[in-house]
C-alpha cells in the first residue's frame, strides 16, 4: 500500500511538472495576452483588515502563499536535499540519462544544457523529459530548473535547433527608434519576440532561459559582452531588458537578467580571469545599475551575479562571492527573487577554494554549473553539517528556488505552448531583426 501511494504521488508530480515545462497538456493556441501573475481574482485566500493576502504576488512572481509553502517544505529536508536544491548542474554527455541520474543522485534543482549536450531537437526533448522525470521521482511536485543560454546572436546553445534570434543589440536598436519618435511600438515588438522565444523554449521542455543581458557596453574596449548588450545607453538598455523580461514572464519561462552589477564596462573577460571595475558608485548607479533597476521593476524573477571585482561595492572579491554586492542587490535595488551565480566553472573563480560554499555564504540562492557538480554537492552538504553554512541560509535560498518553480508551473499552466511555437518564434525573430535594420 505504501509503495502504491508513493508511486501515485510520483505519477501525479510528474504529470504536473511536465505540464509546467510544456511537454504535455499543450494543445495549441497562441493568443498574445499575458498570463495572470496573481491568483488575486480566484479567491484562493482571504484576509482580514490589515492582513497581507497570501494570494498576493510578490514583485518577482510567486505569491506570498507559494513562498510560505516552499519554506515549510524545505524545513523538513535533509542536508543532501537542501544542497541539491541550490545547484544547477554541469554534465558532460549527450545521453539524457546522464543528466537525469545526476539530478536523481544529488537531488539537484536541475541542469544547464549547453551546446556540448545537444544533438538534435528530439534528443533535446528526450533530455528535458528525462530530467523532469528524475526530478519528479524524488517526490518534488514542482518543475526542475532546466536552463539554457539562448540570448541570440553569438550566444545560442540551441543553434540549428531553436529559432535564430539576432543579438540582443537588435532589441536596443528598435527601442532607440521608439525614443526617437516618442513611440512604443519597439517595446511591444521586443516583448512579442521574447514571449515567442520563451514559448519555443518551453516546447523543448526548458523552464529557464539565461537571458536577457542588461549590461551597458562601453564599445570596443568591452571584450566579453559587445552586441550581447542592448546598448551603450543605459536608458535604452533598461527599456529593452525590461521589455524582454515582460515577454519571458508572459510566456511562462523564468528569465535571468544578467550580469549584475554590469559586465559591459569590464575590459577583461571573466571566462579567463577576474576583471576589476573601479567605477565610482555614482557613475555605476547612473549607468551600469540602471537597466537592472528597470528590469527588477518589470518583474525580473532571477538576477545573475557576475564574476567582477567591483571596488565601489566590495573590493577584493568577485561579485558572486561578495556579501556587500548581494546586500546591495537586495537592499538598494529592492530585489527579492532568486540570485544565481554566473557559471562557477569560469576562469575568474574556478581555481578559488570552495567557491560554491562561499557564494552561498555571501547570499547566492543558486549555484550555476560548478566545475565538478558531484564534488560541489559534497562540499555544500559538509558545510551544512559542520555549521559553516547555517541551515537557515540554505533553507532561505532553497525556498526561493522552490517558490519560483511553483510560479513557473502555475504560469506555464495558464499559457499553452502553440503547436507551431518554432514557426512563430522564427517569425518574431525575423520581424525584430528587420525592424532593427
Amino acid at each position: 500500500m505504501i509503495g502504491s501511494l508513493r508511486s501515485m504521488a510520483v505519477t501525479v508530480g510528474l504529470a504536473v511538472a511536465l505540464t509546467g515545462c510544456g511537454l504535455v497538456g499543450d494543445r495549441g493556441g497562441s493568443g498574445d495576452a499575458a498570463p495572470a501573475t496573481s491568483t488575486r481574482d480566484r479567491g484562493t485566500a482571504s484576509s482580514g483588515p490589515g492582513e497581507a493576502r497570501t494570494d498576493e504576488p510578490l514583485p518577482w512572481g510567486p505569491t506570498v502563499a507559494e513562498l510560505e509553502q516552499a519554506r515549510a517544505l524545505v524545513r523538513g529536508w535533509t542536508p543532501e536535499q537542501l544542497a541539491g536544491q541550490v545547484i544547477v548542474g554541469r554534465y558532460h554527455s549527450t545521453d539524457p540519462q546522464v543528466a537525469a541520474e545526476m539530478v536523481s543522485d544529488l537531488h539537484l534543482a536541475g541542469v544547464s544544457v549547453t551546446s556540448g549536450n545537444v544533438l538534435d531537437a528530439d534528443q533535446v526533448r528526450a533530455t528535458t523529459r528525462a530530467v523532469t522525470e528524475a526530478h519528479a521521482a524524488s517526490g518534488r511536485t514542482f518543475p526542475p530548473v532546466i536552463g539554457v543560454d539562448e540570448e541570440g546572436g553569438s550566444v545560442a546553445h540551441l543553434r540549428g535547433i531553436a529559432s535564430t534570434f539576432p543579438a540582443f543589440r537588435a532589441a536596443g536598436d528598435v527601442i532607440d527608434e521608439d525614443r526617437a519618435t516618442s513611440g512604443r511600438q519597439g517595446r511591444a515588438l521586443v516583448r512579442k519576440a521574447y514571449r515567442a522565444s520563451g514559448l519555443e523554449l518551453r516546447s523543448f521542455g526548458f523552464t529557464w532561459v539565461f537571458a536577457p543581458v542588461a549590461d551597458v557596453t562601453i564599445g570596443t574596449a568591452d571584450p566579453t559582452i559587445g552586441s550581447r548588450s542592448p546598448s551603450s545607453d543605459p536608458r535604452t538598455a533598461g527599456i529593452a531588458s525590461a521589455a524582454a523580461v515582460r515577454g519571458y514572464n508572459a510566456s511562462g519561462i523564468v528569465s535571468t537578467t544578467k550580469h549584475y552589477p554590469g559586465h559591459g564596462s569590464a575590459t577583461a573577460d571573466s571566462h579567463l580571469e577576474l576583471p576589476t571595475l573601479d567605477t565610482p558608485l555614482a557613475e555605476l548607479t547612473a549607468r551600469d545599475l540602471l537597466p537592472f533597476k528597470t528590469s527588477i521593476r518589470a518583474g525580473a524573477p532571477s538576477v545573475m551575479m557576475s564574476h567582477l571585482e567591483v571596488t565601489a561595492l566590495e573590493a577584493g572579491l568577485p561579485a558572486t562571492l561578495a556579501p556587500r554586492v548581494y546586500a546591495h542587490l537586495r537592499d538598494e535595488m529592492g530585489f527579492g527573487g532568486v540570485a544565481i551565480t554566473d557559471s562557477l566553472g569560469m576562469g575568474a573563480v574556478a581555481e578559488l577554494e570552495l567557491p560554491a560554499v562561499r557564494a552561498l555564504e555571501a547570499g547566492a540562492d543558486l549555484l550555476l554549473m560548478p566545475v565538478d557538480t558531484r564534488r560541489t554537492h559534497a562540499h555544500v552538504v559538509e558545510a551544512i553539517k559542520e555549521g559553516r553554512l547555517s541551515r537557515e541560509r540554505v533553507e532561505d535560498a532553497a525556498s526561493r528556488v522552490v517558490a519560483l518553480q511553483q510560479w513557473q508551473q502555475r504560469t506555464a499552466g495558464e499559457v499553452e505552448v502553440p503547436i507551431d511555437a518554432t514557426e512563430q518564434a522564427q517569425a518574431a525573430a525575423s520581424e525584430l531583426e528587420a525592424a532593427a535594420w
